[in-house]
This record gives structure tokens, sequence and C-alpha cells, in this order.
């Protein structure tokens, strides 16, 4: 259960990350046609990439280690706007706070989500449980 409220949580803050990066950047266009198959491309390989650029930072340059998942998610970003109609991002300016932006959101609200929501419902859940069996 908490593996699954993970994943929505990740593709509805992707989805909320885009939209954000959309509004702010004049160069982050983000197609209504493709937003579904934008966010599905961008959650899965930024779920992929994020262990493998933690890897390869911790083998090659460990003090980078903190800026994983602002790698993952500029990587993730490239590969969603390879696929057409989905998202387009053009100029410097983009590249570079597009990635911010995504990363701000996804990250805080992962945090927040599973901090606070998922914390207190599997608190409330176990303290369940030990009821039903005290009784």
């Amino acid at each position: 259960m908490r593996l699954l409220i993970q994943v929505l949580s990740q593709l509805v803050l992707s989805a909320v990350g885009l939209i954000v990066a959309q509004f702010a950047l004049p160069g982050f266009t983000l197609h209504v046609g493709g937003f579904l198959v934008a966010v599905g491309v961008f959650t899965v390989t930024h779920a992929i990439l994020g262990p493998f650029v933690l890897s390869l930072a911790q083998r090659y340059a460990a003090p980078l280690a903190g800026g994983v998942g602002l790698v993952a998610t500029l990587l993730a970003l490239w590969i969603a706007s390879l696929f057409q109609g989905g998202i387009e991002i053009h100029g410097l300016n983009a590249w570079l706070l597009a990635p911010l932006i995504v990363w701000v959101i996804t990250a805080l609200g992962g945090w927040i989500i599973m901090s606070f929501v998922v914390k207190k419902w599997l608190d409330r859940r176990i303290a369940r449980k030990m009821m039903k069996s005290a009784q």
C-alpha cells in the first residue's frame, strides 16, 4: 500500500511540477495532448535514473552526490522532451530553471506526503492493530 501511495504521489507531483514550469518559464511548453505521456515518461525515467545517477556520483564524484535528484530531473526532462507532443524546452533559462522548479516541487512534495500523510496513516493503522490485539 505504501508503494502504491508513493507511486501515485510521484505521478501527481510530477504533473504539478510540469504544470508550474509551464506557467513559470517562457521557454517551457507542455502540450495538453501529450500531457499524460509526458508525466508518465518523466516519472518512470526519473525513478530509473535517480539510483543510476546516485551510483555514478558516489563512484566518481562523491561531493556531487547531493545534486543527484537535480541531475536525474534534468535527464528525465530531456528524455520526456524527446517524445513528440508532450514537453518542449527552448532556451538556456528554461533548461536551467525547469529542472530546478520540477525537482523542488517533487522533492518537497514527496517529503511532505511521505512524512506527514503516509506516516500518520501508517501510525493510525498500527494503533488500530494494537488495539484489536489488546482486546
